[in-house]
């Protein structure tokens, strides 16, 4: 019996997207044109002293190292390019080129507070980053590599094909950097115009999962209010406080004209299933239910 695709079942259930970007606030980007393998630190053709000493600092230090590469780039790069991503108001990145790719360890690029880096400069651009990392989940590939072409030849300064960045059923998913902001179920039809959006700082709220440096309940509280205030500009809404109890999330948003609003959130969890296509053990994923948005 054939199994259908977990982007394929996703989208039959229905299943809601917002609230469910991968939570992350600093990336470390590091060009690698491939093959990647089934996990891109461990898998990938990187020095495997650098490839453990990344999965260390990663895992210590939570910033999140994907890599990427151009579509239909070459196939040997001797000066990888490299981004450091911060997502916090105000989000920030640098970038430049190595002679090097062992010069990633340097602690600049691991650093939790901003500073100066050795070999980068300020990159005031954006990045637009297409998973398509099929070895890790064939939905990725299927679904993601028509997309980064479309992005390419609309935006090919922008425009990076990368590793597994989260939520392999919402395939073609779409990470905006610096911001941090992910979209899910993008079509190669609708990718160049959702990438327009991003860059002229308005938001698409069919696919938009969710903005990563936010709590995932925080994230669909933020898509709720926008979709109650018809509000799409990036900047329109900024996160105040938030605060979790028994029952839920509450969090508070002021807009630009200094109003504030509640938006409270039902947190539950859908019944257990495979939620990708290669996964071994089935997974209740959380479910965020609006439960009121009022006027402060």
């Amino acid at each position: 019996m054939t199994v259908a695709r977990c982007s394929v079942r996703s989208a039959l259930l229905d299943e809601p997207m917002q609230g469910t970007a991968s939570r992350v606030r600093r990336y470390l980007l590091i060009e690698d044109p491939g093959p990647w393998g089934v996990e891109a630190l461990r898998d990938s053709r990187l020095p495997d002293g650098l490839k453990r000493e990344l999965r260390r600092r990663s895992r210590f230090t939570g910033v999140r190292v994907l890599l990427i590469r151009r579509f239909g780039g070459p196939r040997v790069v001797r000066q990888p390019q490299v981004y450091v991503v911060d997502t916090a108001a105000p989000p920030t990145a640098v970038g430049g080129q190595l002679t090097d790719v062992r010069d990633v360890l340097d602690p600049s690029f691991w650093s939790t507070t901003p500073g100066p880096h050795p070999d980068l400069d300020q990159h005031s651009g954006s990045l637009l980053l297409v998973c398509t990392h099929g070895r890790h989940d064939p939905c990725c590939a299927e679904r993601g590599r028509p997309v980064a072409r479309a992005l390419s030849q609309a935006y090919p300064e922008q425009t990076w094909e990368c590793s597994h960045m989260g939520g392999d059923r919402f395939a073609g998913n779409l990470l905006c950097l610096p911001d941090g902001i992910a979209y899910g179920r993008v079509a190669p039809e609708d990718a160049a115009t959702i990438a327009r959006e991003y860059l002229d700082r308005r938001l698409d709220l069919a696919h938009l999962r969710g903005r990563g440096r936010y709590p995932f309940a925080v994230q669909a509280a933020e898509w709720h209010l926008r979709k109650e205030l018809q509000l799409t500009g990036i900047d329109d809404l900024v996160l105040a406080q938030h605060q979790t109890d028994e029952v839920g999330v509450t969090a508070v948003f002021t807009t630009t004209s200094g109003v504030a609003w509640s938006v409270r959130m039902r947190i539950s969890h859908a019944p257990p299933r495979h939620v990708t296509c290669h996964a071994k053990q089935p997974f209740a994923a959380p479910q965020f239910h609006l439960l009121q948005i009022s006027k402060l």
